[in-house]
């Protein structure tokens, strides 16, 4: 029996990944497929007058076997994928772009969904004005009212970057995997910190090799930039970082990347906008390029003086140490870096990691949340998990009913993709009717998971984090309690469901605590001695946390101007690729360029993710939770009162009204770049 399409019964209904095969995924996505026809069929034979409840809310409620199915294969490919479903999500990616065109191309269903807009009854509550809304434009972005030749070319741009953005991900994987820096003489490890060089022994060990290996994933590349002495060793590995995908080889995304940006750009202006950028910001708070370029324009006034000069800093320090004639590169930016801050400062990263061991701070991030909540996590070892080191978790509120199920996934392997995410196997929807407002008991409750890429254990030391780890912990948990609180009608709008420039809001504000004294001491235990971390190096954190902040800003601004280059597009992209980088970015660009290197086929997030004319988001978003935070403060950051005005205004409404909107109502007033250029120390 296939699981995926007749699920046994299994605790919250939790997926049984044990009993799933790629051939399952398969089997149900093409029976997804053909079902979700069918309910449209049926919506479209009803005689009667098309309305609110016969027309939206079947459409929005179609396609659960295939969202299911759909839902275990992308997040398997991210987190735990091989060869078989590699092909998998090769082949099917086509077909359901395609079935998604049939579909949203269909004119008898356009013309429903029209007439229902055209005479929407003032009687309709927001969330379903808000789905109307959602459901009528999805239609027109993707087609619907274009002539029968527009239609057929929007599906051919259709079909080929679902298969685009498949490919450009499967290659950046491939080359993060093929590399490996193999040491076999001690002595170029002079720097390293003993558990790094443990770490890098235990990765050779598992490839059968002696000596130390180093990978070009975060937990070994990162320290390795950071500590190594050996220069020669630091820029091989970072030519190799900055350099994947470029090679001559089947891995390689230039043509990749061309034709993505190229077909967007078609595709935008097929549907009578200028852009991509345009077509993307119509449904974004940003609204449009020119207040997308403001921000950026506001972040290079206020951050790229104080950013050259922290550059210029770091460069002098070199050059003090190596000599006149040094030529600082950026493979010596990090060493360099770590050498003031820990001169200043007296702080090391590493110093903080035997407090910060996995399991506590699991603990102290959990735990803040019952502070603020009242929500309770409890570990259950009988729910299925899709591999042996994901945990999964019940989560419950605070009266003691079921909120969710948590899957944590912390270390890095073969098929699992680089960086951190959340992501969910199943989202919240109300099963009660209308006259009832969603509650915990009349609702499916999401199943989530965080996935990151954490320093994995060695064979006497357990995962010990550093403080930047802690953050992107936080920062995951805060995308998943906007899953986990999500109380809405609708799937479509219910939890993460929001803006671009939105979702990044409850996860960078999780961030603001990591530094906080209170919730330090709360979990921060040395591994070994069980010893509380030392209000010194509390005070060490705190002093050091402006740090080149304004660096840190300006390299996101970079990015946020690459994209913005690519997709405000309006004729055929045919430069070379970097060349076309290098003008892209270079108002934001602080470090010499280095030949050969090149970012843009390794920006995930604009050409395979969901970023694209959008990783402005994330700064647009720090605005937000920095103002935010600052709330916190004045009122206390454990205020359960506040806490519980942000999980009902925000946390809980996922995308049922404007995002401003949920905003102004938590927070009273708009928010302004103030408490930013406060926290960074600008102001």
């Amino acid at each position: 029996m296939n699981a995926i399409i007749t699920p046994p019964d299994t605790l919250h209904g939790c997926i049984p990944f044990t009993d799933i095969s790629v051939q399952d995924m398969r089997e149900a996505i093409m029976q997804g497929m053909d079902e979700e026809n069918k309910e449209i069929e049926r919506l479209l034979a009803c005689a009667d007058k098309p309305t609110f409840k016969n027309t939206i809310e079947p459409l929005a409620m179609s396609g659960e076997l295939l969202g299911r199915a759909t839902a275990i294969m992308y997040n398997l490919a991210s987190a735990e994928t091989n060869d078989e479903l590699d092909a998998l999500t090769n082949e099917v990616a086509p077909m359901l772009t395609e079935h998604s065109n049939r579909m949203m191309l269909n004119e008898a269903l356009f013309d429903r969904v029209r007439y229902v807009k055209e005479h929407a009854p003032a009687t309709l509550t927001d969330e379903q004005r808000m789905l109307l809304k959602n459901t009528y434009d999805g239609f027109l972005r993707s087609g619907a009212a274009l002539d029968a030749a527009g239609k057929e070319r929007y599906r051919d741009i259709s079909m080929q970057l679902s298969t685009l953005g498949l490919q450009f991900s499967q290659n950046l994987l491939k080359e993060t995997n093929a590399y490996v820096l193999h040491i076999t003489d001690e002595a170029e490890l002079a720097g390293l910190p003993d558990m790094h060089r443990k770490a890098a022994a235990e990765e050779a060990k598992e490839r059968g090799l002696g000596g130390w290996v180093f990978t070009l994933k975060a937990p070994s590349f990162g320290p390795f930039m950071m500590y190594a002495e050996n220069r020669k060793r630091r820029r091989e590995l970072y030519m190799a970082y900055h350099t994947r995908a470029t090679h001559a080889n089947d891995a390689n995304n230039f043509d990749v990347v061309r034709n993505i940006v190229n077909l967007r750009r078609e595709k935008a202006q097929l549907l009578g906008f200028t852009d991509y950028a345009d077509y993307a910001l119509r449904h974004r708070m940003a609204a449009d390029k020119e207040h997308v370029m403001q921000l950026l324009d506001t972040l290079i006034v206020h951050y790229k003086e104080p950013a050259e000069r922290e550059v210029q800093e770091v460069r002098e320090r070199a050059v003090a140490e190596e000599g006149d004639d040094f030529e600082f590169m950026p493979w010596d930016f990090r060493f360099y870096s770590q050498k003031i801050k820990k001169e200043r400062y007296d702080y090391d990263p590493d110093m903080l990691r035997p407090y910060l061991e996995l399991s506590q701070v699991q603990r102290g991030v959990f735990g803040l949340a019952t502070r603020l909540y009242g929500i309770t996590f409890k570990q259950n070892k009988d729910i299925p998990v899709y591999h042996p080191d994901v945990v999964a978790y019940e989560v419950f509120d605070a009266e003691g009913k079921f909120l969710a199920l948590l899957y944590a996934d912390f270390f890095p392997r073969e098929g699992k993709r680089g960086g951190a995410w959340m992501t969910s196997f199943q989202d919240e929807a109300c099963l009660a009717p209308d006259n009832e407002q969603p509650t915990p008991d009349n609702t499916r409750r999401p199943h989530v998971a965080i996935v990151m890429n954490f320093t994995k254990p060695t064979a006497d030391t357990p995962s010990l984090l550093t403080l930047g780890e802690l953050q992107t912990f936080m920062h995951e948990f805060g995308h998943a309690l906007h899953a986990i609180f999500a109380m809405t009608r609708y799937e479509a709008l219910s939890g993460t469901s929001v803006y671009w420039d939105f979702v990044e809001l409850p996860s960078q504000f999780m961030e603001n605590y990591a530094v906080e004294p209170e919730f330090l001491r709360g979990f921060a235990y040395h591994y070994q001695t069980g010893e509380c971390i030392p209000q010194a190096y509390i005070d060490r954190i705190q002093k050091s946390r402006r740090f080149q902040a304004a660096y840190a800003c300006m390299r996101q601004v970079s990015f946020g101007l690459l994209d913005m280059a690519y997709y405000t597009l309006q004729e055929p992209f045919t430069q070379d690729v970097k060349t076309f980088e290098c003008e892209a970015w270079q108002r934001a660009q602080l470090l010499p360029h280095v030949d050969g290197t090149c970012m843009t086929v390794q920006f995930g997030h604009i050409m395979s993710g969901g970023y694209a004319a959008g990783y402005y988001s994330y700064k647009w978003a720090e605005l937000l939770d920095a103002d935010a935070f600052a709330y916190f403060k004045r009122h206390g950051i454990f205020n359960t009162e506040v806490a519980a005005s942000f999980r009902q205004h925000v946390l809980s409404r996922g995308g049922t009204e404007p995002p401003m909107q949920l905003y102004l109502r938590f927070r009273g007033q708009e928010p302004t770049i103030e408490a930013l250029l406060e926290r960074d120390g600008i102001k």
